[in-house]
């Protein structure tokens, strides 16, 4: 078992959208992500800690000699009760679970990997 945490300031993500950031999200983060991120006025609170989950996927997977892992081969989703889970096709055999929490000014996430199922 490995973990990994990130955390970031939100006003990071502030001014991006995508009309005037496009490619700098695109990327980042998928299609679902942007859509659930840009659903809400607070859409930076949400980039930001999607964005987090992710630093803290690859820092986690490190430890598991994996360095070949891109932003965007790390999906960060919500279920039906807005609680957020991880998909990484690329290496799906692993284990994946996440907490991610805000503040007025930052997020931050903490990831477990596991090579075996919790």
């Amino acid at each position: 078992m490995e973990i990994g945490v990130d955390i970031e300031q939100i006003s990071r993500f502030k001014d991006k959208t995508l009309e005037t950031n496009e490619h700098f999200l695109k990327k980042i983060f998928t299609e679902k992500e942007l859509e659930y991120c840009f659903s809400d006025k607070n859409y930076a609170q949400h980039l930001c800690g999607k964005f987090c989950v992710k630093e803290a996927v690859i820092k986690a997977l490190s430890a598991y000699n994996i360095f070949d892992i891109t932003y965007k081969d790390i999906e960060v989703l919500n279920n039906e009760h807005k609680i957020p889970y991880i998909k990484v096709e690329k290496y799906p055999q692993y284990c994946y679970k996440v907490s991610i929490s805000h503040t007025k000014d930052n997020a931050i996430a903490f990831v477990i990997v596991n090579n075996e199922k919790l």
